[in-house]
């Protein structure tokens, strides 16, 4: 009797290891088809949000364009992939380049030659070149993408381009050797800096013509106007000044005192404050745009040549010429988050559409630097939130860059 019980209990015993054994592989299978699960979902979320609509629509298209100014070319950098797609033979010493805000098309003023290369960002080509005046040096498009405004310096007047038509639809004498021509986002003025005389020229574009000619600070360069197109504020790297012209008044409001040889001015997209790279100071200024007064000044490195504001207006992105680095400014808490090394002597400076990627011109070294904004764990705080994904090379001396993004088969957007 006995040993039939303890048969009995071994067989049991037999039974419910078995039923056991087979309750814990369900569980088991489950756990790894979760963590399988998870591997591809977290995987597939960090190649989307890497590529982002590049691989949600295949038709998407994100672009680079950058001058060359030492090889005449032009070099289209893929920015979905960071790599150079095409490079495209433009006139002699290109040295400006800007994306039109509604059509497919991008411009590229050519010094040397005296021309305005079109370059058509569908088929990534050049499509024809608009003749205009004496050594052009910038262009501004207007906001419908109509017409384009060219500074022409050695002639000393503005080529006003129709852009539907690609052809010179009048030039108009404004001051001594202009060097940028910047028309106001409501289309109405075009704000012409005249290096050799000292002045700023108002250029009415309905009818026009010059309606006034201001002295302002000594060698007038960079230009911005605010997004209600009220003021206009114009860098004088020859006075360490900045000018404040009231546009509905015609006049000059103020002459602000800034560092050394202020050379760039970025706006914030509210238009609340105006950042200056002062290049000789080592410095940024910061201009209160509604009270016209100079606010903060901060070291930020060796040489600040250009700078970018995000789009939420919290970071500033400058670049320093002599200590080949990008700064990372904390607008918000006043204070430099990193600086990270780039390529030599760094100049012009923009952001992809997300804002993922900031574009470094090397202007000696031939290339463009890419740093990703991104937070890495491994690294104690946020120091590396700030890292240089890859560098790309380009032609001789880049100078200039813009960007443009847009869906095939889709109206063109800004």
């Amino acid at each position: 009797m006995r040993r039939w019980w303890e048969g009995r209990w071994r067989l049991r015993r037999s039974l419910r290891r078995r039923d056991d054994l087979r309750l814990a592989g369900l569980p088991l299978k489950k756990i790894l088809l979760i963590v399988l699960v998870l591997g591809i979902g977290g995987l597939a979320y960090w190649y989307f949000s890497r590529q982002g609509q590049a691989v949600l629509d295949a038709r998407y298209r994100e672009y680079a364009y950058v001058t060359n100014g030492k090889s005449n070319t032009v070099s289209v950098i893929d920015l979905r992939y960071f790599r150079v797609e095409r490079t495209l033979w433009v006139g002699a010493e290109p040295t400006w380049v800007e994306a039109n805000p509604k059509k497919n098309e991008v411009y590229v003023v050519n010094s040397g030659s005296h021309n305005i290369s079109v370059i058509d960002v569908e088929k990534n080509q050049v499509v024809t070149a608009i003749g205009v005046h004496g050594r052009p040096l910038s262009i501004s498009v207007s906001g419908d993408g109509k017409r384009g405004y060219v500074a022409n310096s050695a002639s000393n007047n503005l080529s006003v381009l129709d852009l539907e038509r690609r052809a010179v639809i009048t030039t108009v004498r404004v001051g001594a050797y202009p060097v940028n021509a910047v028309v106001a986002p409501n289309g109405t003025t075009v704000v012409v800096s005249n290096r050799g005389d000292s002045t700023v020229s108002l250029f009415d574009t309905n009818r026009l013509a010059v309606r006034a000619t201001l002295p302002v600070c000594s060698g007038p360069d960079s230009v911005v106007v605010l997004p209600d197109s009220g003021k206009a504020f114009v860098a004088c790297p020859g006075a360490n000044q900045l000018a404040v012209v009231d546009l509905r008044n015609g006049r000059v409001q103020a002459l602000l005192d800034v560092g050394r040889n202020p050379v760039h001015l970025a706006l914030k997209p509210d238009g609340g404050e105006i950042m200056v790279s002062d290049f000789d100071a080592d410095s940024i200024s910061t201009i209160e745009t509604t009270t016209n007064e100079v606010g903060n000044t901060f070291v930020i490195g060796n040489r600040p040549a250009c700078s970018v504001v995000t789009g939420d207006s919290s970071r500033l992105y400058v670049s320093n010429f002599e200590s080949n680095s990008m700064s990372v400014y904390d607008i918000d808490f006043g204070k430099v988050l990193a600086n990270v090394p780039v390529g030599r002597h760094p100049d012009g400076i923009a952001l992809t559409r997300d804002e993922g990627h900031v574009l470094v011109l090397g202007s000696e070294s031939g290339d463009v630097a890419v740093v990703e904004h991104r937070l890495n764990p491994s690294v104690r705080e946020n120091e590396r939130e700030y890292w240089m994904m890859t560098m790309i090379p380009v032609g001789a001396g880049p100078n200039a860059i813009a960007t443009k993004s847009f869906t095939l088969g889709m109206p063109a957007s800004p």
